[in-house]
Protein backbone atom coordinates (compact mmCIF):
# COMPACT_ATOMS: atom_id res chain seq x y z
CA UNK A 1 0.00 0.00 0.00
CA UNK A 2 1.26 3.47 -1.18
CA UNK A 3 0.18 6.64 0.06
CA UNK A 4 0.26 9.81 -1.62
CA UNK A 5 0.79 11.82 1.05
CA UNK A 6 -0.19 12.52 4.53
CA UNK A 7 -3.64 14.05 3.68
CA UNK A 8 -4.46 10.91 2.10
CA UNK A 9 -3.16 8.92 4.21
CA UNK A 10 -5.79 10.52 7.05
CA UNK A 11 -8.36 10.64 4.70
CA UNK A 12 -7.83 6.71 4.80
CA UNK A 13 -7.71 6.50 8.16
CA UNK A 14 -10.29 8.14 8.85
CA UNK A 15 -12.73 5.60 7.30
CA UNK A 16 -10.97 3.00 9.41
CA UNK A 17 -11.64 4.80 12.47
CA UNK A 18 -15.42 5.90 11.65
CA UNK A 19 -16.37 3.14 14.57
CA UNK A 20 -15.06 5.64 16.98
CA UNK A 21 -17.29 8.41 15.96
CA UNK A 22 -20.45 7.62 18.16
CA UNK A 23 -18.14 7.77 21.40
CA UNK A 24 -17.20 11.26 20.98
CA UNK A 25 -13.38 10.38 20.88
CA UNK A 26 -10.32 13.43 21.23
CA UNK A 27 -8.08 12.92 18.57
CA UNK A 28 -4.53 13.51 19.17
CA UNK A 29 -2.09 13.91 16.80
CA UNK A 30 1.87 12.89 17.53
CA UNK A 31 4.10 16.45 15.91
CA UNK A 32 4.99 17.05 13.76
CA UNK A 33 4.03 14.54 11.19
CA UNK A 34 1.03 13.00 12.76
CA UNK A 35 -1.24 16.55 13.19
CA UNK A 36 -1.76 16.51 9.26
CA UNK A 37 -2.70 12.78 9.20
CA UNK A 38 -4.58 13.64 12.61
CA UNK A 39 -6.55 16.54 11.41
CA UNK A 40 -8.83 14.47 8.89
CA UNK A 41 -9.53 12.12 10.93
CA UNK A 42 -10.62 14.66 13.79
CA UNK A 43 -12.53 16.61 10.88
CA UNK A 44 -14.28 12.81 9.70
CA UNK A 45 -15.21 11.98 13.15
CA UNK A 46 -16.17 15.28 14.03
CA UNK A 47 -13.83 15.45 17.18
CA UNK A 48 -11.47 17.90 19.01
CA UNK A 49 -8.01 17.38 17.67
CA UNK A 50 -4.94 18.23 19.93
CA UNK A 51 -1.08 17.38 20.28
CA UNK A 52 0.53 14.46 22.07
CA UNK A 53 3.81 15.69 22.87
CA UNK A 54 6.68 13.29 23.74
CA UNK A 55 10.27 13.59 23.37
CA UNK A 56 13.20 10.97 22.70
CA UNK A 57 15.77 10.42 25.19
CA UNK A 58 18.50 9.89 23.29
CA UNK A 59 22.17 8.04 24.70
CA UNK A 60 24.46 10.96 24.66
CA UNK A 61 27.15 9.54 22.08
CA UNK A 62 24.37 8.39 20.08
CA UNK A 63 21.69 10.41 19.75
CA UNK A 64 19.53 8.83 17.43
CA UNK A 65 19.72 5.31 19.70
CA UNK A 66 16.67 6.35 22.30
CA UNK A 67 16.98 4.90 25.77
CA UNK A 68 13.75 5.92 26.99
CA UNK A 69 11.33 8.49 26.09
CA UNK A 70 8.82 11.40 28.37
CA UNK A 71 5.55 12.73 27.85
CA UNK A 72 3.45 15.45 29.59
CA UNK A 73 1.81 14.56 32.95
CA UNK A 74 5.30 13.63 33.64
CA UNK A 75 4.90 10.32 32.00
CA UNK A 76 8.96 8.53 31.49
CA UNK A 77 9.23 5.21 29.62
CA UNK A 78 13.25 4.07 29.98
CA UNK A 79 14.55 0.95 28.54
CA UNK A 80 16.95 -0.82 31.49
CA UNK A 81 18.79 -3.12 28.68
CA UNK A 82 19.60 0.41 26.48
CA UNK A 83 20.66 1.79 29.77
CA UNK A 84 22.78 -0.85 30.98
CA UNK A 85 24.34 -1.47 27.30
CA UNK A 86 25.14 2.03 27.19
CA UNK A 87 26.66 2.07 30.28
CA UNK A 88 24.65 4.96 31.11
CA UNK A 89 25.07 7.02 34.50
CA UNK A 90 22.10 8.02 36.59
CA UNK A 91 23.80 11.89 35.71
CA UNK A 92 23.86 10.96 31.95
CA UNK A 93 19.89 10.14 32.32
CA UNK A 94 19.17 13.19 34.80
CA UNK A 95 20.87 15.69 31.76
CA UNK A 96 19.24 14.15 28.79
CA UNK A 97 15.82 14.13 30.74
CA UNK A 98 16.29 17.60 31.97
CA UNK A 99 17.06 18.86 28.32
CA UNK A 100 14.19 17.22 26.75
CA UNK A 101 11.80 18.27 29.33
CA UNK A 102 12.41 21.96 28.25
CA UNK A 103 12.07 21.28 25.04
CA UNK A 104 8.87 19.41 25.86
CA UNK A 105 7.41 22.65 27.54
CA UNK A 106 8.20 24.81 25.31
CA UNK A 107 7.15 22.69 21.99
CA UNK A 108 4.16 21.90 23.87
CA UNK A 109 2.97 25.48 24.35
CA UNK A 110 4.22 26.60 20.98
CA UNK A 111 2.23 24.49 19.13
CA UNK A 112 -1.38 25.41 21.12
CA UNK A 113 -0.91 28.66 20.58
CA UNK A 114 -2.02 29.19 24.12
CA UNK A 115 -4.73 26.80 24.10
CA UNK A 116 -5.32 25.14 26.81
CA UNK A 117 -4.60 20.82 26.64
CA UNK A 118 -8.16 19.24 25.80
CA UNK A 119 -9.40 17.42 28.67
CA UNK A 120 -8.94 13.29 28.35
CA UNK A 121 -10.51 12.52 31.62
CA UNK A 122 -13.08 9.52 30.82
CA UNK A 123 -12.68 9.72 27.31
CA UNK A 124 -11.60 7.92 24.08
CA UNK A 125 -8.36 9.20 23.23
CA UNK A 126 -7.11 8.17 19.34
CA UNK A 127 -3.38 8.72 18.96
CA UNK A 128 -2.43 9.32 15.41
CA UNK A 129 0.97 9.14 13.66
CA UNK A 130 1.88 9.51 10.25
CA UNK A 131 3.59 6.02 10.48
CA UNK A 132 5.48 3.83 13.25
CA UNK A 133 8.95 3.03 13.05
CA UNK A 134 10.28 1.44 16.57
CA UNK A 135 7.01 2.41 18.15
CA UNK A 136 8.94 3.94 21.11
CA UNK A 137 7.12 7.52 21.06
CA UNK A 138 4.19 5.94 20.40
CA UNK A 139 4.13 3.84 23.42
CA UNK A 140 5.04 6.28 25.32
CA UNK A 141 2.38 8.58 24.22
CA UNK A 142 -0.34 6.04 25.53
CA UNK A 143 1.18 6.24 28.45
CA UNK A 144 0.74 10.51 28.84
CA UNK A 145 -2.71 9.77 27.54
CA UNK A 146 -3.93 7.32 30.52
CA UNK A 147 -2.18 9.20 32.73
CA UNK A 148 -4.49 11.95 31.79
CA UNK A 149 -7.06 9.84 32.39
CA UNK A 150 -8.47 8.66 29.11
CA UNK A 151 -10.71 5.86 29.37
CA UNK A 152 -9.62 4.59 26.13
CA UNK A 153 -6.58 4.21 24.04
CA UNK A 154 -6.12 4.07 20.45
CA UNK A 155 -3.27 4.37 18.71
CA UNK A 156 -3.91 4.81 14.49
CA UNK A 157 -1.39 5.00 12.01
CA UNK A 158 -1.58 4.17 8.11
CA UNK A 159 1.86 2.13 8.23
CA UNK A 160 3.82 -0.05 10.94
CA UNK A 161 6.15 -2.55 10.78
CA UNK A 162 4.42 -6.14 12.32
CA UNK A 163 6.89 -6.16 15.24
CA UNK A 164 5.93 -2.83 16.43
CA UNK A 165 2.46 -3.21 15.80
CA UNK A 166 2.37 -6.08 17.89
CA UNK A 167 3.82 -4.30 20.82
CA UNK A 168 1.85 -1.14 20.43
CA UNK A 169 -1.09 -3.98 20.66
CA UNK A 170 0.35 -4.43 24.38
CA UNK A 171 0.15 -0.45 25.43
CA UNK A 172 -3.25 0.43 23.69
CA UNK A 173 -6.16 -0.98 24.09
CA UNK A 174 -7.03 -1.03 20.30
CA UNK A 175 -4.47 -0.58 17.23
CA UNK A 176 -5.60 0.50 13.95
CA UNK A 177 -3.08 0.33 11.12
CA UNK A 178 -4.04 -0.02 7.22
CA UNK A 179 -0.87 -1.91 6.37
CA UNK A 180 1.84 -3.73 8.07
CA UNK A 181 4.60 -5.03 5.95
CA UNK A 182 7.04 -7.04 6.26
CA UNK A 183 9.95 -5.47 4.10
CA UNK A 184 9.72 -2.17 6.42
CA UNK A 185 12.58 -0.52 6.36
CA UNK A 186 11.41 3.36 6.70
CA UNK A 187 8.01 4.99 7.01
CA UNK A 188 8.59 7.32 4.05
CA UNK A 189 9.09 4.18 1.80
CA UNK A 190 5.09 4.10 1.94
CA UNK A 191 4.69 7.72 1.07
CA UNK A 192 5.12 9.31 -2.50
CA UNK A 193 5.39 12.63 -1.06
CA UNK A 194 6.65 12.25 2.33
CA UNK A 195 8.27 16.28 2.83
CA UNK A 196 8.84 17.09 6.60
CA UNK A 197 5.85 18.79 8.32
CA UNK A 198 6.72 22.67 9.82
CA UNK A 199 5.80 23.51 12.63
CA UNK A 200 4.01 26.51 11.40
CA UNK A 201 1.42 23.50 9.55
CA UNK A 202 1.32 22.22 12.82
CA UNK A 203 -0.05 24.98 14.79
CA UNK A 204 -2.18 26.36 11.20
CA UNK A 205 -3.76 22.93 11.36
CA UNK A 206 -4.35 22.81 15.21
CA UNK A 207 -6.04 26.67 15.55
CA UNK A 208 -8.39 25.48 11.94
CA UNK A 209 -9.49 22.62 13.75
CA UNK A 210 -10.25 25.17 17.04
CA UNK A 211 -12.06 27.22 15.17
CA UNK A 212 -13.67 24.21 12.90
CA UNK A 213 -14.84 21.18 15.62
CA UNK A 214 -18.71 21.35 15.64
CA UNK A 215 -20.39 20.10 18.64
CA UNK A 216 -19.89 16.87 19.49
CA UNK A 217 -22.91 13.91 18.54
CA UNK A 218 -25.40 13.45 21.33
CA UNK A 219 -25.04 9.72 22.39
CA UNK A 220 -26.96 7.34 20.92
CA UNK A 221 -29.71 5.49 22.50
CA UNK A 222 -28.98 1.98 23.38
CA UNK A 223 -30.84 -0.70 21.60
Amino acid sequence: MLFTDRDDAGRRLAEALRKYEPANPVVLGLPRGGVPVAFHVAHALRAPLDVIVVRKLGVPYQRELAFGAIGEGGVRVISDDIVRRGRLTPQDIAEVEAAEQAELARQAHRFRAGRSRVPLRGRTAILVDDGIATGATAAAACGVVRAQGAAKVVMAAPVAPPDAAARLAEAADDVVFLATPAGFSAVGQWYQDFSQTSDEEVIALLTRAASETPPPNPPKAPP
